[in-house]
């Protein structure tokens, strides 16, 4: 029924039609810029986010040893996160001033759901849990994934981009901390923007023992008088002339003579201020950690997106504030007139990783649809059938794209893979429904046929094989069942594959019922019988490709104005050439085939664009040239197999043992290849094991290595040296600046 359905009402069908092919473009993840379509990409990332499903509890208790923070902090607040709903397990790590607690929740307990879970168990702790003067912090809500953005602040002329100098850490810090980090962390998909490296402005107050003795002063009173000092006091209202006034105590410190000034203690009636007994100044804050860029400090920021955010679009939109937040950024002239303007300069950029890989994956697919196109192509060797399953394929990879924004399936190097696998499974199902339509008008009973035959004779063949392919299908879409049922991080990797595919060889499924039926009744239902129609039609061909090649210069119009003159070509008058080898006019099947090797060509030639064998060094046409070469011995190989295929399959019959020879001897040796040569032989005895021959092929067929994950190569390395534990700030930071300058040069 949903066939004979979409076969009789084609209004809906190329509607539908229509509505697919917009929504893949309109959820694609390649960077496909359209001024008429608003886009709403699938979420990009280069990998799939694998990471456990964890929050972070951060606490700091400043200038504690890691022994009182893991009794005082790390240890009751892991007992008491214990107990909430849906923790796997909990992991834990005290360091000097700062306790780091992972809380592990399962897979299917929601992201934000167990941050408010957290929150509610530390607001409701026991008196006493933890010390007064500490505060548990939740961490971002971001994952191991989620830095996609670092830059540093550099002072740098505005006209030329050099960097100048002129800052020091303290002022590039205070900078990042209260201007350009607020400004980020606005944007939108942006948990958190962290600040890293140079020194924390802040005041310092060094006292004075013998100027304290002297006054009869201890240090609490003076930590008491500078905590007092910095405060608003609120009062009530005074009325005055029928007018409220708002009564205040403003005590805000904001500058040095307002810390100076504050008053510790009074003796005899004699006020004894802090800067009686202690100096008071501008200092760099204690710091465990630094930025190191080319061997000098630095001071710049982490920006970490939220969970759940498209990475692509939150670097983007990150983008787009750095351009706006750039003109106020602050600048000085120094001593030699040179203007130096704080500058954002970005050092890690995921979106390139991110633009390779989609790049990669998109050049893959684009190269296997226009291959899958060449085979259609030659092996149906019918023009219009070609052209029905070549132009529905990429429609099959565009209502992917919307399954996959429908089910929240992230685009990254491992999902788009699934559909390259899928594209030919795609195609079959395409070939088996158009062969069969074929086969049915080829019949003499219908020969000719059209109207309301032509969609009865198309509705038999296409339900004669649909509930075969709907079996072949559901055999293919069942097997992936165990990739479903994967838990953890392997679940995580391998499960978008498993949706793709499986989105995908539905699509081709849908295609295959609900579009190919209806276009090819349109496509076959096109008859130019009256000489006269052909030749104007055929006319407006070429045409409109002289109109095109001069407008555009396209390589499609050239195939438009060769369409043209071949179709005409078999209505000339009779005449011969080159002493009648070539004989006008031709045949109609002979010019189908000129019409097919044209279209072979053009194919080959956007192949040929696309894929550059040769290299950019070499021009298009020797790389042109290098592709048919390609193509027609692969080709040419397919053809040999399908023209002998009836003489080989009855050798193979006849003998049996001796073909079956060849498949057990690749299974052994694939499985050697697999596992290795001496697992798969292992039972020899020791004797043959200790011989050099034997040694020489263990070597050779180790077996295959295991990795988790596939290699990535991002274009960078990473480098983590390693200091002695006692090794302070300073030390370390000589070293990083040393092998930093060791690098550079």
């Amino acid at each position: 029924k949903i066939i004979r359905y979409f076969l009789e009402n084609k209004l809906i069908t190329f509607m539908l039609l229509a509505t697919f092919i917009i929504g893949g473009i309109v959820t694609a993840p390649f960077n496909w810029e359209t001024s008429l379509i608003e886009r709403n990409p699938v979420p990009v990332d280069a990998i799939p986010d694998i990471g456990e499903n964890q929050q972070i509890v951060f606490t700091e208790w400043m200038g504690q040893s890691p022994q009182d923070i893991e009794d005082q902090i790390t240890y009751p607040l892991t007992t008491a996160l214990l107990g909430i709903p849906g923790v796997k397990t909990i992991r834990s790590n005290s360091i000097f001033g700062l306790s780091s607690i992972y809380i592990i929740f399962k897979d299917d307990v929601d992201f934000y759901w167990s941050r408010t879970r957290i929150l509610e168990k530390l607001n409701s702790l026991p008196p006493g849990t933890v010390p007064n003067e500490v505060k548990p912090a939740l961490g971002p809500d971001a994952t191991a994934l989620g830095q996609v953005y670092w830059y540093t602040l550099e002072g740098r002329d505005p006209k030329t981009g050099k960097p100048t100098g002129g800052w020091d850490p303290q002022e590039l810090r205070t900078i990042q901390d209260f201007y350009v980090r607020y400004y980020l962390t606005a944007t939108s998909g942006v948990s958190e923007v962290a600040s890293i490296g140079g020194f924390i402005k802040e005041y310092q107050i060094e006292i004075d023992p013998n100027a304290m003795k002297a006054n009869n002063v201890d240090v609490k009173m003076i930590m008491n008088a500078v905590k007092n000092s910095n405060l608003d006091i609120g009062a009530r209202t005074l009325e005055f002339n029928k007018v409220e006034y708002l009564v205040r105590g403003l005590g805000y410190i904001k500058n040095l003579s307002d810390l100076e000034e504050s008053v510790v203690t009074v003796r005899d009636n004699v006020p004894i201020r802090l800067k009686d007994v202690a100096k008071i100044q501008f200092g760099p804050a204690t710091r465990r950690g630094g930025l190191d860029k080319s061997g000098v400090e630095a001071v710049g920021g982490v920006v970490v997106a939220r969970y759940g955010a498209n990475p692509q679009e939150v670097i983007h939109n990150l983008k787009t504030k750095i351009a706006e937040v750039a003109p106020g950024l602050p600048s000085k002239t120094l001593a030699d007139g040179t203007v130096s303007k704080i500058t954002i300069v970005p050092f890690y950029d995921r979106s390139g990783l991110i633009q390779e890989t989609l790049g990669t994956l998109e050049s893959s697919l684009s190269h296997e649809i226009l291959i899958s196109i060449l085979v259609v192509i030659v092996l149906v060797l019918n023009l219009r059938a070609s052209v029905l399953i070549s132009t529905l394929l990429p429609v099959g990879v565009l209502m992917t794209f919307i399954l996959m924004k429908f089910f929240d399936v992230d685009a990254n190097i491992v999902a788009l893979s699934g559909i390259a696998i899928a594209i030919g499974v795609m195609v079959d199902v395409g070939i088996v429904f158009t062969e069969n339509i074929i086969r049915h008008l080829e019949m003499p009973e219908n020969e000719n046929i059209s109207g309301k035959k032509l969609v009865q004779v198309i509705y038999i063949a296409t339900v004669e094989v649909a509930s075969a392919i709907m079996t072949a299908l559901a055999t293919t879409i069942v097997s992936f069942l165990p990739v479903f049922a994967m838990q953890a991080s392997e679940g995580k990797l391998f499960r978008p594959l498993a949706w793709t595919k499986t989105f995908a060889l539905v699509s081709s499924l849908f295609i295959g019922i609900m579009f190919i039926p209806a276009i090819a009744h349109v496509l076959f239902s096109i008859k130019l019988d009256k000489k006269r129609t052909s030749r104007i039609f055929n006319s407006l061909l070429i045409g409109f490709g002289i109109v095109f090649l001069i407008s555009y210069g396209s390589i499609i119009a050239v195939a438009l104005i060769a369409f043209g003159l071949n179709n005409l070509l078999t209505q000339v008058p009779k005449r011969t050439f080159l002493k009648d080898k070539i004989k006008l006019p031709y045949s109609e099947k002979i010019a189908n085939y000129i019409n097919i090797a044209i279209t072979v060509l053009v194919v080959i030639y956007f192949l040929t664009v696309e894929w550059m064998p040769l290299g950019a060094s070499n021009s298009v046409f020797v790389n042109f040239i290098f592709v048919i070469l390609i193509v027609g011995v692969v080709l040419g190989l397919l053809m040999t197999i399908v023209h002998f295929y009836d003489i080989v399959l009855k050798w193979c019959l006849e003998n049996k043992w001796k073909f079956l020879s060849i498949p057990i001897f690749f299974v052994f040796f694939g499985a050697t290849i697999w596992l290795g040569f001496g697992t798969i032989f292992g039972f020899m005895p020791d004797f043959v094991k200790n011989t050099s021959a034997w040694n020489s092929v263990e070597k050779t067929f180790p077996g295959v290595g295991k990795e988790f994950m596939p290699a990535l190569d991002e274009g960078s390395f990473l480098l983590m040296p390693t200091t002695m534990p006692h090794s302070g700030i300073t030390e370390n930071m000589e070293v990083i600046a040393t092998i930093n300058k060791h690098m550079n040069s």
